[in-house]
């Protein structure tokens, strides 16, 4: 995952431009990891984008009262969903890659059951996926970032 850009704080900055310039961050995080998020074979892009998602969640929920109620329960309820979206995936991916792991410790008696449960689970993670995949779609996307540009602007008025 990229590494977190660093936020310069100055002491005489008001908290609105503050808080602004951190949820930028955040939400470019965000959308820069956006990318392969689909790709099965690549389980990290996801992992990657969900933890920069859970980070633009908790700026957004510090800094709450620097911006205008309205639009930011809406932004803050996309990005939620998004955020759960993700997880609803991440749980299948991080469940598969620990039961691979055991395969080879599993005796034979018990492998047939074992892959029926990764079988299972990978429906499930397809299933995930297709959930997802509309959230992840370009127009949406640009519609979140959209919104998030206009809360941040609104908190520097």
């Amino acid at each position: 995952m990229a590494r977190a850009r660093d936020v310069d704080f100055d002491c005489e900055e008001p908290f609105g431009d503050a808080a602004a310039r951190v949820v930028e961050v955040r939400a470019r995080e965000v959308f820069e990891q956006a990318d392969g998020v689909l790709d099965l074979g690549d389980i990290e892009r996801l992992h990657d984008m969900r933890v920069a998602t859970r980070r633009l969640r908790a700026a957004m929920e510090v800094f709450e009262a620097c911006f205008p109620p309205k639009p930011h329960r809406k932004a803050l309820k996309r990005v939620k969903a998004l955020a759960d979206a993700l997880g609803e995936r991440r749980d299948r991916d991080v469940a598969i890659d620990f039961l691979e792991g055991l395969v080879a410790e599993t005796p034979e008696r018990d492998r047939a059951a074992l892959a029926e449960l990764i079988a299972s689970l990978r429906a499930e993670q397809r299933e995930a996926n297709e959930a997802l995949a509309p959230d992840l779609k370009r127009k949406r996307l640009r519609k979140l970032r959209r919104r998030l540009l206009d809360l941040t602007k609104e908190a520097r008025s």
